[in-house]
């Protein structure tokens, strides 16, 4: 059996921080599935496992042995990029244009030393996530592959007659268990995948591409654009645009989201307003952890990017391109500002403090606890060491 590593590039970690402080790159859903999901279908059966920072490890621990297939967490596979990979010889490497590594077949030893035998061109110019931004500006793309590769050769269920649909019904893809009840569905712009134990409300309208992962719900009213993906168990209300929620986050209500990434566990209270675009229509410049400074992106468009664990208070109000680290919540009146580290609470008023570890931890208990998932020691451990490498940017 193949043992598959799935390796971070440890610069573009960095450029995709805070989303990657609690998780290997690999783990970041763009599309319909997380990167490590597009892998295993592409690759097959094998064992699986992650070569990340060393603070995770406990969490998502690295399998070693004589030979190993290491593929690149932030590279969008394609079923050619795969079958090439699967083909390399002992020593063999695929390297792109840009001297980054795609794929490696070899020794633990002859990777971190990078001593390959051999280096070969991809198949074709790889698609990949290198900037924070990538992740729902690429989302579009990547779901309408995602969703051809899913629901190849396969019967979807039956849309109710309660829907609407403008456009190509074939495009639409409708799990087991899933519950759509007068809601308008547009493909013009791509599909719409509905996954298992999915509830889309009456009255909510939406349109492709989009995607709702397993027990996600779309709320009654619901103004949904393309390409947004809601992960496992999140909830929308309000208005969503091209955004990428990883999974378990909620945004129940009223309020606009766009052009945005949500780690999981995340709130977004009643009414928050997220700005995606300038008043002065310039571009947009986006807090940075590798430089450590705001900077340019060329993007004229972008809201907010949250990490793990984060809160927003009843009608909040957050600036253009606003970057939350991990654990943090923001309350009160007024704009907070454009980048806050983790585990900080407060708004623009009140000014900001640190959060508490221990009431943290057992609200986060609690939290995952209702989705029938534990806080592990493991959990913790990741959490108290986010905690300090935070310390330099408060």
């Amino acid at each position: 059996m193949k043992n598959i590593i799935i390796f971070d590039d440890n610069n573009v970690r960095k450029q995709l921080l805070p989303i990657t402080y609690t998780r290997p790159i690999t783990k970041i859903r763009v599309g319909i599935t997380t990167i490590e999901e597009k892998w295993q279908a592409l690759l097959g059966e094998g064992t699986y496992s992650y070569l990340t920072a060393s603070y995770l490890k406990k969490k998502f621990p690295t399998t070693l042995r004589s030979q190993n297939l290491l593929v690149a967490g932030h590279v969008i596979p394609t079923p050619q990029l795969a079958r090439q990979a699967l083909g390399l010889k002992s020593g063999e490497a695929i390297v792109d244009s840009e001297g980054q590594l795609i794929a490696f077949n070899g020794s633990a030893q002859d990777f971190d030393n990078h001593n390959y035998a051999t280096t070969l061109a991809p198949v074709e110019r790889p698609t990949a996530i290198k900037h924070l931004w990538d992740i729902f500006e690429l989302n579009g793309e990547v779901l309408r592959s995602d969703y051809e590769r899913i629901t190849a050769g396969r019967q979807s269920h039956p849309l109710p007659p309660s829907c609407t649909v403008i456009g190509d019904p074939g495009q639409i893809f409708i799990e087991k268990g899933a519950s759509v009840e007068g809601a308008c569905l547009n493909t013009k712009g791509g599909p719409i995948y509905i996954g298992e134990n999915v509830e889309v409300m009456e009255g909510a309208c939406v349109r492709g591409p989009f995607a709702a992962c397993h027990d996600a719900k779309v709320r009654i009213g619901a103004k949904v654009y393309g390409a947004t993906t809601l992960g496992p168990y999140c909830k929308i209300g309000g208005e969503v645009e091209n955004t990428v929620m990883i999974g378990y986050s909620n945004k129940a209500h009223e309020g606009f989201l766009g052009d945005a990434v949500i780690g999981e566990w995340c709130n977004i209270g009643g009414g928050t307003t997220a700005s995606n675009l300038k008043n002065d229509y310039s571009e947009i410049r986006l807090w940075n952890y590798a430089t450590q400074r705001f900077d340019h992106t060329g993007l004229q468009f972008c809201g907010p990017i949250m990490g793990d664990h984060c809160k927003t208070g009843v009608n909040c109000m957050l600036n253009t391109a606003t970057v939350l680290g991990v654990g943090v919540n923001v309350y009160g009146a007024g704009f907070p500002r454009n980048f806050v580290a983790s585990f900080m609470e407060g708004g623009s008023t009140s000014g900001f403090k640190d959060v508490k570890m221990r009431p943290f931890l057992a609200t986060a208990k609690r939290v995952m606890a209702r989705r029938g998932i534990e806080l592990t020691p493991d959990d913790c451990d990741m959490l108290e060491a986010i905690y300090k490498l935070a310390k330099k940017y408060k």
